[in-house]
């Protein structure tokens, strides 16, 4: 005869007891297993940055991202959809920064390869001298920046 012992112990406990489980990820958010919530039934929304996510979920100030077996969850400081330049301050100060200097960088270059170039083309060759320019300067901006934000998340 076979015996089967069943003990109701709740889901934070059992996680507690195997001891290898973390709670958080490397940005301060917040780990939920789908078996503690299967279900998020709050607004898809295409505002923020996936970070492989399947889908994100907006509900107010909360961000959930979607992944295969568990979600990350944070709460934002301001609410992109009420305040979106006050959440580009506040809680995502580098893709504006990217932003404002990618734009920079490609008027200079602009300005500059169509003011010294003569001819016909000089038009297209300052617009792809800004295309480059914009980009490299809002990537290596967005690097750095990006850094930065992790570097003062964990002091």
């Amino acid at each position: 005869m076979e015996f089967q012992i069943i003990q109701k112990v709740s889901f934070i406990c059992q996680l507690d007891c195997l001891g290898y489980v973390n709670y958080l990820d490397g940005e301060g958010n917040i780990i939920v297993p789908k078996s503690v919530r299967p279900i998020i039934d709050y607004e898809e929304t295409f505002l923020g940055t996936k970070k492989g996510a399947k889908k994100q979920f907006r509900y107010g100030k909360l961000h959930i991202r979607e992944y295969r077996d568990y979600y990350i969850v944070h709460m934002d400081k301001v609410d992109p959809r009420k305040d979106p330049m006050g959440h580009l301050l506040i809680d995502a100060p580098e893709y504006l920064i990217a932003t404002i200097a990618g734009l920079r960088a490609a008027k200079q270059a602009g300005c500059t390869v169509y003011t010294e170039k003569k001819g016909n083309n000089s038009l297209v060759e300052g617009l792809m001298a800004a295309c480059r320019a914009g980009t490299v300067a809002a990537t290596c901006t967005y690097i750095v920046t990006s850094i930065i934000k992790q570097i003062n998340r964990s002091i």
